[in-house]
């Protein structure tokens, strides 16, 4: 049995004064459908994923956001698991 890994990263808000949690959670082991586990905002916003859902979220996500032009700066950076 594998422990879950976990995956964060930050994104600035514009107004400037706080940011925004994004963490994903990927769990192998998990007995159900969902392994993969998406909260947005300290869990304000979260759902659990099939691997293809979370295949076809990331591949329209990113066509999507694409579409507004260049990368910002914060994304730059690894992104490294985590085992908690």
């Amino acid at each position: 049995m594998t422990s879950p890994t976990f995956y964060r990263l930050r994104a600035p808000n514009p107004d400037g004064a706080s940011s925004t949690a994004v963490s994903v959670r990927v769990d192998p082991d998990r007995p159900d459908p969902y392994p993969v586990y998406l909260a947005v905002g300290g869990g304000r916003r979260r759902m659990h994923l099939t691997p293809d859902e979370a295949w076809a979220l990331w591949r329209c996500l990113s066509e999507a956001v694409a579409s507004l032009g260049d990368p910002p700066d914060h994304i730059r950076t690894r992104v490294t698991p985590d085992r908690r």
